[in-house]
This record gives structure tokens, sequence and C-alpha cells, in this order.
């Protein structure tokens, strides 16, 4: 099954999914092992691949990762060279929530012609960098204000015009390391307003938290900085996701 029909699936059986977020500058050796290890203990719907800002090559951790595992391997790029002909998909971002030309749709014509050759599954995905209480690397390399954390009314028009222009996949994010997650209220309006997948990240450092994003309309929870400070939320990461599910 491909990646989006996956995420649709799920969601059409009232499943909340997760993915970890994993940086190729800090998963190598025996932290890739260990990372290996805890995943097929208690397997994510998604991991994802990629950051803001990469020195490491990005296609030697998914080759590794295709190697190990089953889990799905999403490229989550910062930039046109983060692609790797073994990855299952691709997110294809489009900061909506900036007005950098370049993430709008220039750096998109520079990788199309080499996804296309790679046959890689495509997500049109929505980009909404959201204030997280804090700059963040995603900031600074994109040239981008985030929206506002209480300007709940910019979000829900930006995501409705993403999926008016035929995005497939809303995803707000308060960056690695966000002081704040994002807001309740924002969550549940963006949702109520759109019909198309909400995935959510930034700032969810604990269970409460991704609960709570849960509970209030995130279809697809993205959870990077938190494990890679703690792997030994995973096991309760994971028992969240299995409660909000069964509810």
């Amino acid at each position: 099954m491909k990646v989006y029909n996956q995420i649709l699936s799920n969601l059409s059986a009232g499943k909340k999914q997760i993915a970890f977020l994993v940086d190729p500058d800090k998963c190598s050796g025996n932290q890739a092992e260990a990372f290996i290890k805890a995943v097929e203990k208690r397997p994510p719907h998604l991991i994802l691949v990629g950051g803001s800002l990469i020195s490491n090559p990005i296609g030697a951790l998914v080759n590794y990762l295709k190697q190990h595992t089953e889990i799905p391997i999403v490229l989550y790029p910062g930039h046109p060279t983060h692609i790797s002909p073994e990855a299952d998909a691709i997110l294809f971002l489009s900061m909506i929530s900036g007005r950098n030309p370049d993430l709008l749709i220039g750096s998109h014509v520079v990788a199309a012609p080499l996804i296309k050759q790679y046959n890689i599954e495509t997500i049109p995905t929505g980009y909404m960098l959201i204030d997280g209480g804090m700059p963040t690397s995603v900031e600074y390399i994109s040239q981008t204000r985030p929206i506002p954390a209480e300007k709940t009314d910019i979000a829900v028009a930006t995501a409705l015009a993403g999926e008016m222009l035929g995005l497939k996949l809303i995803y707000m994010d308060a960056g690695s390391g966000a002081l704040n997650p994002i807001s309740v209220k924002m969550i549940s309006e963006v949702k109520k307003n759109c019909t198309i997948p909400l995935m959510i990240g930034g700032g969810i450092n604990s269970p409460e938290k991704l609960a709570t994003a849960y509970n209030n309309g995130a279809d697809l929870v993205v959870i990077g900085n938190a494990l890679e400070k703690d792997p030994g939320l995973l096991e309760v990461f994971m028992d969240v996701v299995s409660n909000s599910t069964a509810k």
C-alpha cells in the first residue's frame, strides 16, 4: 500500500498515527542500532528522515533503515538535495505559512525531475511553521516568519488555502525543540475546517502533550527532539497512541 493511502486508511478507521523524525546528523553507528531495536519493539506508523540543515548524506541513513525495518521511510527534506531513491515516499513540502518563493515552488522545480527519475511517491504537503516560543532552525534557514501562536484565524485560512490548492496533507510545526506545542485551539479549529489529514509537530515532549494533540484533532503527530533527548519516552508515547486509537 502506498504511504499516503496507508495514512488515509488509518484515518478512516479512526486510528491515531505517529511518526518518528530522525536527523541523519544525530543518528549513526550505535545510535542507529539502538533506534532500530527500539522501533522494532514498538513500531511507529512512519519514520521521517531529514531536517532543516543536514551535514551527513541522507542516503546512507535511509539505506540502513530500509535494510533493518519494514516501517515506511518518508523523506522530510529541507533542501532539494535531501533525496534518496530508497525512500518509500517524500513529503513534497510547500511552505504555505511563508512567502519565500523557493520554498513555495522554486525548490520543487529543482527536485521534481530527480523524484520522477527515482519514482518516489510524493505527498503534496502544506507546511505551516507556527511560533513555538523561541527561534528555530527552520525559521532561520527558511528565512520566513512563523504564524503567531495566537493567530488561529490566519492558521485556518492558510490551511484552507492549501487544501483548495490541492495539497493532500497539512503539517503544522512549531519547530524542533519548541518551548510550546501548537495550541489546542489552533489544532482544533484547523481540523474543524479542513478535510485532509492534519499532522502536528514541535514541542511535544511528554505523553500528556501527545494525548492533548490527539484529543483536539491531530491525525498524525511527529516526534523528534524529545526522543533524541530521552529514548525511553518511546514506550510511553506508543502507549498513548494505542490508548487514543482505542477510544
